[in-house]
């Protein structure tokens, strides 16, 4: 059956109705992005020419592709920007660069951002890079949400915004992805989005429409929140899922700082499916126990 690209199949997605907790990606952990103008194909594999061999070399290397552009101003000739970053654990990074020419992308070692190694291919940048889904070939949804929110984004917060190419979730669109952390919100109007920001900017999270870490399994991911929830640990890089054990439900160890808590998580249905033609996740989590461990379990 065709992808439904349409907002008519997920009424209600940007509603706040449904839960977007441990719905980021899993499979992201490095990252190249690729100013691209447009058109973007259905997916970023089917670009044409060098760069579409880029993008195809980028998957096989296990780096996360995505084409990003500036919302309003999409300036069609060189030099184009270029980040590759690393997403996961503590040490993450990104690294720019302007290409006058996209065959300079050759000198990037795949394999090194993959491994999450510098690759040395451009300039470490320290700043946030702030991408908004707006790709309506995928979903129209994301066009009809993200291009907006995009824009207001980048009038709030240029130069740190970029449109970019499907992350995940059309379901939960309009959709924001932090980097370097690989932070995801979902279902977001103006003010969750800037509050999300100016929250990231600070080095911390808001757990409203929180989609997850991308990289990490969405138990994990689920987990990591209901810690986060239940202290009130906000700092990005204040809670880090220690193990991950079980088939459903799920045991997790998740550090906050000197503590360590044992979260039982258990995936459900969510409230409000998509309907039978969303061929996007509808599964969701709940919490069954939070426990905090005494010292003789952390020896």
């Amino acid at each position: 059956m065709p992808r439904p690209n349409s907002c008519d199949h997920c009424p209600g997605s940007h509603t706040g109705e449904r839960s977007c907790l441990a719905s980021a990606t899993t499979k992201a952990r490095s990252w190249l992005l690729i100013e691209h103008p447009g058109p973007w194909p259905e997916r970023v594999e089917w670009l044409d020419g060098p760069l579409g061999d880029v993008v195809r070399a980028a998957e096989e290397a296990g780096v996360r592709p995505q084409l990003i552009r500036r919302a309003g101003r999409r300036r069609a000739t060189p030099p184009f920007q270029v980040y590759a970053g690393f997403s996961a654990g503590d040490d993450v990074w990104l690294e720019s660069r302007e290409l006058a020419d996209p065959a300079e992308l050759g000198e990037l070692d795949l394999a090194a951002v993959a491994a999450g190694r510098r690759p040395r291919f451009g300039e470490v940048h320290s700043d946030p890079v702030l991408l908004v889904c707006t790709h309506g070939r995928r979903n129209a949804c994301c066009a009809r949400t993200g291009a907006p929110l995009a824009r207001d984004l980048t009038a709030r917060f240029d130069p740190h915004v970029w449109e970019t190419t499907h992350v995940g979730g059309d379901r939960y669109a309009a959709n924001l992805v932090c980097l370097p952390h690989g932070i995801y919100y979902g279902d977001l109007g103006g003010t969750e989005a800037a509050q999300a920001v100016e929250a990231y900017f600070q080095g911390a999270v808001v757990l409203d429409r929180l989609r997850g870490r991308a990289g990490l399994p969405e138990p994990a991911q689920a987990a990591e929140h209901f810690v986060r929830a239940q202290v009130g640990a906000l700092g990005v890089d204040e809670v880090g899922v220690v193990s991950l054990t079980g088939t459903d439900p799920y045991e997790a160890v998740v550090q906050v700082q000197g503590s360590r808590y044992r979260v039982i998580v258990e995936s459900t249905v969510a409230a409000h499916p998509c309907g039978p033609d969303c061929q996007e996740n509808v599964g969701t989590y709940i919490v069954r126990d939070l426990t905090l461990l005494n010292e003789a379990a952390l020896v």
